[in-house]
């Protein structure tokens, strides 16, 4: 059997005529990205790579989404799990603008309350946070006002 392969199918990986490209996202957070977005129901292709190599991360996850662009508040709401990725917009094989994901000040629907007794556990509606701190790493509930550290969320 032969193993090699052959530079056409290469570059049909690796090109991107059209589309995103979000890079140095955490191999432990790879997949969260790929929930958040939503990507498992984009029909358009889809490239993800993880365990990489990364000199700033040790290892990353990418990922290359052909013909899908985001708006600024759906990709800020990987920040919450990925707060130094990079995003690539590529157009005709060309990178036309490179963006840095921030966490918003206020998200919903991303992750759960930690309190079992917020309305948001025991109720069908969408939860809703605001981002506190000069770090940025606490979360307030909108609802019961429970305070939690961003790395200790638990995503919906």
């Amino acid at each position: 059997m032969n193993h090699r392969i052959n530079q056409d199918n290469a570059l049909q990986v690796a090109a991107l005529r059209d589309g995103t490209v979000i890079d140095h996202i955490p191999s432990d957070k790879l997949f969260s990205v790929v929930s958040i977005l939503g990507l498992e129901h984009v029909s358009s292709k889809i490239t993800i790579g993880n365990n990489l190599l990364s000199q700033k991360l040790g290892l990353k996850g990418i990922i290359k989404i052909a013909d899908r662009f985001f708006d600024d508040d759906e990709i800020n709401q990987i920040a919450l799990v990925a707060p130094n990725c990079r995003l690539n917009i590529i157009r005709d094989y060309q990178v036309t603008e490179k963006k840095q994901v921030r966490l918003p000040d206020d998200f919903q629907g991303i992750c759960k309350c930690a309190n079992p007794k917020c309305i948001t556990n025991n109720e069908p509606m969408l939860t809703r946070f605001h981002v506190l701190g000069e770090d940025r790493k606490t979360l307030k509930c909108h609802y019961c006002e429970k305070q939690m550290n961003r790395d200790e969320v638990s995503l919906l």
